[in-house]
């Protein structure tokens, strides 16, 4: 507008238009009339190892097992941090024995990876498992968090209804 030049009163009655590239859209870009959340920085993904510990049945079936989280109770599998010195694999195979008191024959390659949101503290992170399988040989009377926890042998395609997160329930379903 040149200078000195005011514009004409807004009418009340009429909303304003929005300006270019003021627009409120969705994520996806598609006009949806709410604010875009402001973007955050993206924190690092954080990355756990587990074990998904199996058995092998008559008739040539399989159990897998699952055990329930010691705070919030979900059916998940032993799983915890990377350990120092450890391989990967090796540091799943501790954390089902603490966890689940089961040993055996941890694999090499794993099956397969998940992401879920961990609660820490008040926060939640988003973090990446990566899962490896474990032939049990052994299933323990005492273990550390014997107390803590709810062991349970299902077939796979039970144990994957109980698990809260997709990507695990599908690395559980092609264990099957």
């Amino acid at each position: 507008m040149p200078k000195g030049r005011k514009s004409a009163p807004r009418d009340p009655s009429k909303k304003p238009s929005a300006a270019v590239g003021s627009e409120r859209t969705s994520g996806d870009g598609s006009a949806t009339g709410k604010k875009r959340a402001p973007k955050r920085r993206p924190r690092a993904l954080r990355r756990q190892v587990a074990a998904l510990p199996f058995r092998r049945t008559g008739n040539d079936s399989v159990e897998v097992l699952i055990m329930t989280s010691r705070e919030t109770r979900r059916f998940v599998i032993p799983k915890g941090w990377p350990m120092k010195k450890r391989r990967k694999n090796e540091a799943a195979a501790i954390e089902a024995f603490e966890e689940a008191g089961v040993r055996g024959t941890i694999g090499k390659k794993p099956l397969g990876r998940y992401t879920y949101w961990k609660r820490l503290k008040e926060t939640f992170t988003l973090v990446r498992v990566v899962v490896y399988p474990l032939e049990v040989v052994e299933s323990l009377e005492d273990w550390p968090e014997r107390d803590e926890r709810l062991v349970s042998w299902l077939k796979p395609a039970d144990a994957a209804l109980l698990v809260d997160e997709p990507g695990l329930a599908k690395i559980i379903r092609e264990v099957g």
